[in-house]
């Protein structure tokens, strides 16, 4: 089982406000150019269904009127409907109507004859029909043209809603844009972040005032709690002092023995744990360590660190080994690879009750190795959690819970990645990757 810190997450997908924008008014305009389209399309056939009907009415009131004055003008009787038949023009002359027009009551009719649409008037005369026969396809045609240009020319104007919707909403982002950039770029402790006047959008203003506030209550409270921190770390180191050197002091009493030299060297361990931790908190108080960068020798960097865990090595009969080139070097700050160092020696050294630790490098990591008690499988995601402690026997002793979160915040901040495996009765390894040194 393993756990990598500072690997980068996925990063879901989201669509940019300007799309948004431009795929709202696209959408919106086109949805009105539809509606707009099939209004006037539907109007445009009532019209014209009106402009037929009227047409035919006046024809028919002429012919009527015609034939009454001068019965010679009557057309051909058709006894197979009872009526009379007449043409308006002489396409309309020839054709032949079918026997169910007899069945039709009087007025206009709209019907197909041979793959044909005519219209039918069909009125009195005397005691007959007369029936006159009307063809406006080319008429009709015509309008189905200019109605399916209109349609064309809606979807060449919906295109062309979707370039305008997309370049306007561009302006009316920008400003947006501009102030997530400057956002972007922002960093704490500057005392006026962003400029409410490069913004004419009063929604806009309101935005980046509200963020001012925001950034400098949350400036006020880091630098609070930097303050509080380093206090605390400074005021921390004058009475640790007191306990280091009075400890060495009783130490060269030979009157003390027994539990009692032990309890010494207790108090005398946790001095320097505290005084480690005091050393940590005011390293990650400061903030500016990831700056302060120079080329270390790795080798000399875990060696320093082990002489400070001698005495531990030795009581719990601990062999310790480091085999990593002496011209390995990395780049990296001095104070903050030493806390890392020094936890995950505590860490193991603290769990590691017979066997040895040993120190590896290769492709880039650096490995510490021990043979300790092993970390169960669900403890491992959360063994980087401040203040947890794992139900095995990985934490036998009392501590403070911190000291894995601490290495966590300090590999985060640098951007190093580490990482922990663990095999069942077999110990423990814990990976560090750091930037090498040209």
């Amino acid at each position: 089982m393993a756990l990598a810190i500072g690997l980068r997450r996925p990063v879901m997908m989201r669509n940019s406000l300007r799309f948004k924008v431009a795929l709202f008014f696209s959408v919106l305009t086109i949805v009105l150019l539809v509606a707009q389209a099939l209004g006037v399309r539907t109007l445009a056939e009532a019209q014209e269904e009106k402009l037929i009907k009227a047409l035919i009415l006046d024809d028919m009131a002429s012919v009527i009127k015609s034939y009454e004055e001068t019965p010679d003008l009557l057309p051909p009787f058709d006894s197979r409907i009872n009526g009379y038949v007449s043409g308006k023009d002489d396409s309309t002359r020839t054709i032949a109507l079918p026997l169910a027009i007899k069945q039709l009551p009087v007025g206009t009719h709209e019907i197909v004859v041979n793959g044909q649409e005519i219209h039918i008037e069909i009125a009195l005369l005397g005691t007959a029909r007369l029936y006159r026969v009307y063809n406006f396809s080319p008429y009709e045609k015509h309008f189905k043209k200019v109605i399916n240009a209109l349609m064309a020319g809606t979807g060449v104007f919906a295109l062309l809603t979707i370039w305008l919707s997309f370049g306007l909403s561009g302006l009316l982002v920008r400003q947006v844009a501009g102030l997530a950039r400057q956002v972007k770029g922002l960093r704490l402790g500057e005392p006026v972040p962003i400029q409410p006047g490069k913004y004419d959008e009063t929604e806009l203003v309101g935005l980046v005032e509200a963020f001012n506030d925001y950034h400098q209550r949350m400036s006020d409270m880091i630098e609070r709690e930097k303050e509080f921190t380093g206090d605390v770390s400074h005021e921390l180191r004058t009475p640790l002092t007191t306990i280091k050197t009075s400890c060495e002091l009783l130490e060269l009493d030979a009157t003390i023995a027994g539990k009692s030299r032990a309890r010494l060297h207790q108090i005398e361990s946790a001095a320097d744990n505290m005084r480690e931790l005091a050393n940590a908190l005011l390293m990650l108080a400061r903030g500016d360590s990831e700056h302060d960068l120079e080329r270390l020798a790795i080798a000399d960097m875990i060696e320093t660190v082990l002489a400070s865990f001698a005495d531990r090595l030795v009581q719990k009969e601990l062999h310790a080994a480091v085999d990593v080139d002496r011209g390995l070097y990395v780049l990296a700050n001095r104070s903050a690879l030493a806390i890392v160092l020094s936890n995950l020696v505590d860490n193991a050294v603290r769990h590691t009750d017979h066997g040895h630790i040993e120190f590896h490098h290769a492709d880039g990591w650096l490995s510490i190795e021990d043979t300790g008690a092993s970390i169960q499988a669900h403890d491992i995601p959360h063994v980087f959690d401040r203040f947890y402690r794992a139900g095995s026997p990985r934490t036998p002793a009392p501590n403070a819970g911190i000291g894995l979160s601490i290495v966590r915040k300090i590999c985060d901040r640098h951007g190093w990645r580490i990482r922990i495996d663990s095999v069942p009765d077999k110990g423990v390894r814990v990976s560090l990757r750091l930037p090498a040194a040209e």
